[in-house]
């Protein structure tokens, strides 16, 4: 039994298509196929039930997966440790954009003033494909906005911040010393995709007020959603952290009157993987950005 060959059978296992999972391990179907056989050769057990283009596993196949994930986990975790270079050591981090512009730099500016050493590299993308990639190990930290309810992540909560409407200077809301939910009745919205966490708090906080969004534009990115609120094309709600010295000229944020919707804004990672040094430096300065007041937006993030 080789180690290759539990991984072949874990992503069988996992996405319950052997095209599927010769994919996703950069193998051919048939070299991959023949090597689950092998392995049911040698243990002289069915491992999987074979219906059709799905496959699921036998009882047999189950007991050997809870085994096998956790040696590969194993596997993994000593490989990454024993190469780890300690002179600088490595993290590797995801954020959903929302997060990724004004709390990674934050993070970032402390670890400049510590003298912390860090080989970081950094991918930004949506929440989904956030936790995706923690789970399939190719992440160790995922910063996103919670909830996230999967099992087998790790969850360290940072801060709560509230959201806020933005509006151009000429908008008739940038008048009002404070907002109604609703005021947003009827108005045009500019939003990230659907994949956006910010646009599912946008839609939940619309949906909570019987608000149907009108959206007007889908942008990928947060600086192209402000621009097009600045020129007055729409309204959008950022979290109180997107609101910086370097927004467009002519956006105004105004807060929501009484409870108001809000955000948080967390960490997350797979409780098996392994934590390396550059993971718990880089958590360490996560963590010590937002102070140990009470998990509201720390200054520093606000000043980013």
């Amino acid at each position: 039994m080789e180690a290759y060959q539990l991984r072949y059978f874990l992503a069988v296992a996992e996405m319950s298509n052997f095209t599927k999972a010769a994919k996703r391990c950069n193998v051919s179907q048939p070299s991959l196929s023949q090597q689950i056989l092998n392995l049911e050769d040698e243990l002289g057990q069915k491992l999987f039930n074979r219906l059709g283009r799905k496959v699921s596993l036998t009882e047999h196949g189950n007991t050997l997966a809870n085994a096998a994930r956790q040696i590969v986990t194993d596997i993994d975790n000593v490989t990454k440790e024993i190469k780890q270079d300690t002179s600088c050591p490595h993290v590797a981090v995801g954020a959903v954009p929302s997060i990724a512009t004004f709390f990674l730099p934050a993070v970032l500016a402390y670890c400049r003033e510590t003298g912390t050493v860090l080989d970081l590299t950094a991918r930004e993308d949506y929440h989904n494909a956030i936790i995706e990639a923690t789970l399939e190990g190719e992440l160790d930290w995922g910063l996103i906005t919670l909830p996230a309810r999967d099992a087998r992540l790790h969850v360290e909560p940072l801060f709560v911040e509230p959201l806020l409407l933005a509006v151009g200077a000429s908008h008739p809301l940038a008048k009002l010393p404070v907002v109604q939910a609703s005021d947003l009745h009827n108005q045009t919205f500019i939003m990230q995709g659907q994949g956006s966490s910010l646009t599912a708090k946008i839609r939940q906080f619309c949906g909570d007020n019987d608000i149907e969004p009108r959206i007007g534009f889908s942008c990928a990115q947060i600086a192209t959603v402000k621009i097009f609120t600045a020129l007055g094309m729409g309204v959008t709600i950022l979290p109180l952290s997107a609101h910086s010295a370097n927004d467009p000229v002519g956006l105004v944020f105004k807060k929501f009157a009484g409870r108001g919707p809000v955000r948080e804004v967390g960490m997350v990672r797979h409780r098996r993987r392994h934590l390396s040094r550059g993971a718990s430096l880089f958590a360490e300065a996560a963590k010590a950005v937002v102070g140990p007041s009470d998990r509201t937006i720390p200054t520093a993030i606000k000043k980013t």
